[in-house]
């Protein structure tokens, strides 16, 4: 085995940022995204890593790229190094550089939507593999890179349905890395769980009227009555977070996100919803959750009901004990290279649940400490040290957890 001389990894860290800033700029954003420069870029990719990649579609024109990188031990479960390719929308006006450029400025940061959440992470996997390879590592378990789409709109086109596939079953997946998120100070965030997302619609009924009369039970009248019940859960939640050591990731949080109804001013509707986003804490019963909420509906009065726009269902966290040979990989590396960890339930929802929910230990973590959290954000960057050292700590962690 040779290590690169300081010649060559100095070309090396060239290539890997060059290549992140050109995967930036494909601008795979919502809406109407098309993934025909991920898909050559990533085959391109594979060609320079001399690994084979399979497409495939579970809906159309919404491409999952997996490359494969064989281990010695090839019948034993893999490792699946997991990214997706899309992005959220921009407000371009809102930017100090265009969000597609990857402008780096004069201390390295690289400016452009995804580069913390979550084209630097793919682009890490890669590099890290690169050098090992170079370096002649071989590994026992056979270690796949999937690209995958949709994610930043629940994954309903890319690995929630991906997974339920025998495609997916032949990759013979024992344990996965997903996407985490940056840390402000020098902990690095790891993520073993998520809450249940649920987004529902209450929908409230009633006679309609003239707007200067006062009848009783109006529509107005149990819509905010259904309001109040759920604002008044949303505070005990929040004094929870104000009293404890708990994190947003650890109490149930709910945000009234829409209101629909009414005709014109001067009449009373038959008709309003409200729209609720609920993201479920980890140790909740569901069934009790939703009788609660029925409950209230029942309070307020007759002539409502609800419906799920995303109910997602309850999904064991990834276990942080022995009995986990990859998580207990993943915690001596970490520790062996003096990285603290700072573990928790994730506070958004990522494609992490849909490989849990298959029965896989799956772990969220992206290298990128004393870095400011800038997902979703305006003038998102990332620094072109801080990106070049998760390629490091990838070389360490992929061997560790494909040798457990």
């Amino acid at each position: 085995m040779t290590s690169p001389n300081q010649t060559q990894l100095s070309q090396l860290d060239s290539t890997a940022v060059e290549n992140f800033r050109e995967y930036l700029r494909i601008p795979s954003v919502h809406p109407n995204i098309n993934y025909d420069e991920c898909v050559g870029f990533v085959e391109r990719q594979a060609k320079s890593l001399d690994l084979p990649v399979k497409k495939y579609e579970v809906f159309p024109k919404n491409p999952i790229l997996v490359l494969t990188w064989e281990g010695m031990e090839p019948e034993k479960p893999s490792i699946l190094l997991n990214g997706h390719m899309d992005v959220v929308p921009v407000f371009p006006e809102l930017w100090t550089y265009p969000p597609f450029d990857a402008h780096m400025d004069d201390e390295g940061n690289i400016y452009a939507r995804g580069s913390q959440d979550m084209k630097c992470i793919n682009i890490q996997y890669l590099e890290a593999i690169r050098r090992l390879k170079l370096n002649g590592v071989r590994l026992r378990r056979t270690v796949h890179i999937s690209f995958v789409p949709d994610e930043e709109r629940g994954g309903v086109l890319g690995m929630k349905d991906f997974v339920k596939t025998e495609d997916f079953k032949n990759l013979n997946v024992g344990f996965a890395l997903d996407e985490g998120m940056a840390s402000p100070n020098n902990n690095f965030l790891m993520f073993y769980g998520e809450r249940s997302i649920w987004q529902m619609w209450i929908k409230c009924t009633g006679k309609p009227g003239h707007g200067s009369l006062m009848p009783d039970n109006t529509v107005g009248e149990k819509f905010m009555k259904v309001i109040d019940k759920f604002m008044e859960f949303r505070e005990k939640e929040k004094n929870r977070l104000r009293n404890s050591n708990l994190k947003i990731g650890d109490v149930t949080s709910v945000n009234l996100t829409q209101v629909r109804g009414g005709v014109q001013m001067n009449v009373i509707p038959s008709e309003l919803k409200v729209g609720f986003d609920i993201r479920i804490a980890t140790d909740v019963n569901h069934v009790e959750f939703e009788k609660m909420i029925q409950n209230w509906i029942k309070e307020a009065g007759e002539g409502i009901s609800y419906s799920f726009e995303e109910k997602n269902s309850f999904v064991e966290n990834t276990k942080l004990d022995a009995t986990n040979p990859f998580w207990m990989a993943f915690k001596n590396t970490c520790e062996a290279n003096k990285m603290t960890l700072e573990s928790g339930i994730f506070t958004g929802g990522t494609d992490s649940r849909y490989i849990r929910s298959c029965g896989i230990p799956a772990i969220g973590f992206s290298p990128m400490n004393n870095t400011p959290v800038l997902l979703h954000d305006n003038n998102e960057f990332l620094n072109k040290d801080v990106f070049l050292r998760g390629i490091e700590i990838y070389m360490k962690l992929i061997p560790a957890i494909a040798n457990a």
